[in-house]
């Protein structure tokens, strides 16, 4: 399919283009869609979220894949971003997919918040859903497609184009935003955007829409990625409230192994609205379901050891399943395909994958990082140890992590982890066991990738060059293939390309 190279025209201006006025004169008006209504701009706003997956082309970049050998499947897209390459195919599943899929939903909220200002409707939930689309959309794109944060050079570094406006014309001409201009329109867009958005959404399907618990997940995550450790507990609590939050957070010992789940049964549920966990779910077009468990640079049998065969840090095995016999096809099921048929007599159609993108599991994590950077080391063991409660086998109180137990076994070389900000020794033990729990509870969901690009975390892959030889792949720290290059469709358009 032919796709723009930011955004995608709305309806509207194609018609301009392939019809003429006459023609246009001529519909009958029941013919033309108006967005004259609340129940119009909510249709409008379930295309507002990015149809599509970035966990393709995210973690086989990350510490999250290693080399399972020339028996495994190969992929050009699994491999060249195995090697931080350069890939501007807009197949499903491609960066540039995502950069195209992403600026349509910010073309959707930005034709919903216009709709809105015309009909005169300023504190609904349409409102701040529209707004935290917009927040989300941009949000995701900055942290693919430039420099992590830094308050010291964002206001050079290179950012992406922050569009507030449906688009009216047919090719324009774009530039970039700064980093810290973008991240001032994200804050706005999504500060103004929680004082509209409540959890009584009128959707059949809320958690496919930003309700008030996702869209304070989404805020704990900006804050996080801005080291402002006091609101990231403020938005987590929000979603987590005042007790442990163990009741919401994904249960994989008891709902999961202790339900004795078959494999599918786990992948339908990991992703679908009855888990508590989820918040937000998206739909994307995407083959990922497929061919995620053989994909040559994915889960070997050296890391699932290392991320999982080995126990987790309560000295315990994990409750979430290793599945295949083997390395080449080891995998943990998270990816449900739907398979859409359009054409029944060619038995032709498209794949979509459905997937969380907000979780409370993620609002604990970063609460428990939030709380170590305080020092509040207690309460950052204390939900570490909760995360841990539902996800190891045989827990129990003999298994709770102490504040010294962190500190004594957990260390870190203190250049292991280099962000904006400086990590005090204390502090550091319980960052580094916080970082590497959640590097395996979400294991393969991409969000690894977000973990090391904040960090500066280097990352190593060996890859075989013939059965006998292998070779050493380093990105090393402030490396420029840690920023995904613009599409080549979007540069044409006037989008600098980023360094290299």
């Amino acid at each position: 399919m032919k796709k723009y190279n930011l955004i995608k025209l709305p309806i509207i201006a194609l018609l301009l283009v392939m019809v003429s006025c006459d023609d246009i004169l001529d519909e009958s008006p029941d013919n033309r869609t108006e967005i004259d209504s609340l129940d119009k701009i909510s249709e409008l706003l379930v295309n507002a979220y990015p149809q599509a997956l970035y966990t393709p082309f995210l973690e086989p970049m990350s510490d999250n894949a290693d080399e399972k050998g020339f028996s495994a499947t190969t992929s050009r897209l699994n491999d060249l971003m195995y090697e931080w390459g350069e890939f501007f195919d807009d197949d499903d599943d491609t960066p540039t997919n995502y950069w195209n899929e992403a600026y349509e939903a910010i073309s959707q909220a930005n034709q919903a918040l216009a709709s809105l200002d015309e009909l005169g409707e300023t504190n609904v939930n349409e409102r701040g859903e529209a707004l935290l689309c917009r927040a989300y959309g941009h949000f995701m794109l900055v942290n693919i497609f430039a420099k992590a944060y830094n308050p010291t050079t964002a206001s050079t570094d290179l950012g992406i184009t922050y569009i507030t406006k449906p688009e009216n014309e047919l090719l324009p001409q774009y530039s970039r935003s700064t980093v810290q201009e973008v991240f001032d329109f994200i804050e706005a867009d999504l500060v103004e955007g929680l004082k509209y958005i409540g959890n009584d959404l009128n959707y059949s399907e809320p958690k496919f829409h930003f309700n008030a618990r996702a869209a304070n997940t989404f805020a704990s995550r900006f804050y996080l990625v801005k080291g402002e450790w006091q609101k990231v507990v403020e938005h987590s609590n929000k979603v987590l409230g005042s007790g442990s939050g163990v009741e919401d957070i994904r249960d994989y010992t008891n709902d999961y192994r202790g339900a004795a789940l078959s494999y599918s049964e786990r992948a339908f549920r990991f992703s679908s609205a009855i888990e508590p966990a989820n918040l937000l779910i998206i739909v994307g077009s995407s083959v990922y379901s497929r061919n995620h468990a053989s994909l040559r640079f994915q889960l070997s049998g050296g890391l699932a050891r290392e991320l999982f065969f080995n126990g987790n840090a309560a000295g315990l095995a994990w409750s979430e399943q290793v599945y295949g016999g083997s390395d080449v096809v080891y995998n943990v099921p998270k990816y449900d395909e739907y398979f859409k048929v359009t054409n029944q007599a060619a038995a032709t159609g498209t794949a979509f994958v459905q997937t969380p993108i907000l979780t409370t599991d993620e609002a604990m994590f970063n609460r428990a990082e939030a709380y170590a950077m305080l020092g509040e080391f207690q309460l950052a063991a204390d939900d570490l140890n909760t995360l841990l409660s539902v996800k190891s086998e045989g827990y129990s109180s003999d298994a709770i992590l102490t504040t010294d137990d962190i500190t004594n076994n957990f260390g870190v070389d203190s250049n292991y982890y280099t962000p904006f900000y400086t990590i005090s020794g204390d502090a550091l033990p319980f960052v580094n066991v916080i970082l590497q729990t959640k590097r395996s509870v979400f294991y393969n969901e991409g969000l690894r990738w977000f973990d090391i690009k904040r960090h500066d975390i280097v990352v190593e892959h060996v890859k075989q060059v013939t059965p006998n030889v292998s070779e050493t792949l380093v990105l090393s720290k402030g490396d420029n293939k840690r920023v995904l290059q613009i599409p080549t469709e979007a540069q044409s358009r006037g989008i600098l390309p980023n360094p290299r």
